[in-house]
């Protein structure tokens, strides 16, 4: 039964009957529309962007989560967590949250074992709403109905003037803030910074994320001139975020309105809890398809606010919209070109920006996304479709 189902869902008191009765796991790899097929970084090329979706079912209904990642993280969400899950009460994502992560001890917690922990704790999130028949966000401790946006790409190897249409198209959109990727060859992004700040005027923000490619030295030259030259107000992981003397250098020494930000590959709440020791930030990052899903989110939350840190959501739109409007320290949302498309391509349901925010659709259950199976398999690359 998908989000487009009749009905308002189960009695509250009938929710604590319904068990998993299955569990699918799928994956599909979309080719990126970036120049000859790629995108970079100040790290990495990328040819594509890999969804590993999970569904839940219980109660004749089901919920979807999602990651991104390898395809290695399906094989090992039906391997290490599809058992489980099967035949408990859904009822307390949070509880099966904890089980999961007792499974997965030996196997690893971080990376794949983190991500495929979140795709599943957002499926089972997605279902309990689904069965109430009430949007996730209404099932959420929300503090907010709609989160900010700033608009990501600007990848290194985009020409200028691609790089210019897209940063500005975002403002002319009416999302304030924008993002380039930089440091890849840093001689290139002086001109690139002076396109991108004659494209989206004076008033809009410009923030830069250099992907961990800089020496600490290094960083803290090019934050100087990034603030002074062309008023960029964010300069995320200049240094690996692994270095967390280095974050707090460039925080401390660095121009005092250019915020340091970090935590997009944080995976337990331990790594949360050494970017936020210091600090060595000044915005904290959380995605919500690999810190634990939802249930980490809210985890993280309560981190940054007792450290009077404000927390932003890295990436996947279509859940962080739902997941952050619960963090009562919010920043804004990644709205990340790559997401944004795979979600499109793969998805009814999606949110677009209004505003300059993203804000939950309150008549539909659950996340509001239904599946678009037909469209999918041309990109299938693990799993078979269930119904």
């Amino acid at each position: 039964m998908g989000v487009g189902s009749t009905g308002t869902g189960v009695d509250p008191a009938g929710l604590d009957a319904c068990r998993v009765d299955a569990v699918d796991v799928h994956a599909f790899e979309v080719p990126t529309d970036g120049p000859d097929g790629r995108e970079q970084d100040g790290t990495l090329e990328w040819d594509s962007t890999t969804m590993v979706l999970v569904r839940v079912h219980a109660g004749g209904m089901f919920g979807v989560g999602y990651t991104y990642g390898d395809v290695s993280v399906a094989a090992f969400t039906d391997s290490k967590l599809v058992p489980v899950l099967k035949e408990r009460k859904v009822t307390s994502p949070p509880a099966l949250w904890h089980d999961m992560q007792q499974q997965i001890r030996n196997a690893g917690r971080p990376g794949v074992g983190a991500m495929a922990v979140s795709a599943v704790d957002v499926a089972l999130w997605d279902l309990k709403a689904r069965l109430l028949g009430l949007p996730l966000v209404h099932v959420l401790p929300a503090v907010h109905d709609r989160v900010p946006v700033y608009g990501s790409g600007g990848f290194t190897n985009y020409p200028l003037d691609r790089l210019a249409e897209q940063l500005g198209a975002w403002t002319d959109q009416g999302i304030p803030r924008v993002k380039l990727k930089t440091s890849r060859e840093p001689e290139r992004d002086p001109q690139r910074l002076t396109a991108v700040r004659e494209a989206v005027g004076d008033a809009s923000e410009i923030f830069t994320d250099a992907n961990g490619a800089l020496s600490r030295k290094e960083a803290l030259y090019w934050s100087r001139r990034f603030h002074e030259e062309w008023d960029v107000r964010w300069f995320e992981e200049p240094v690996s975020s692994a270095d967390l003397e280095g974050l707090r250098m460039l925080r401390e020494q660095g121009p005092g309105r250019l915020e340091i930000a970090a935590g997009e590959y944080a995976y337990t709440t331990q790594d949360f809890a050494n970017l936020v020791e210091g600090p060595a930030v000044d915005c904290l990052q959380a995605d919500v398809t690999r810190c634990g899903g939802i249930t980490g989110i809210l985890e993280t939350a309560g981190l940054a606010a007792a450290h009077h840190l404000d927390l932003s959501a890295h990436c996947a739109p279509a859940l962080s919209a739902h997941a952050f409007c619960a963090v009562r320290r919010l920043r804004h949302l990644e709205y990340f070109h790559d997401h944004v498309r795979v979600e499109r391509l793969l998805f009814d349901g999606t949110l677009s920006p209004e505003g300059g925010a993203l804000r939950p659709d309150p008549s539909r259950p659950g996340l509001g996304l239904d599946v678009k199976w037909a469209d999918a398999e041309r990109y299938r690359v693990y799993g078979s479709r269930s119904e």
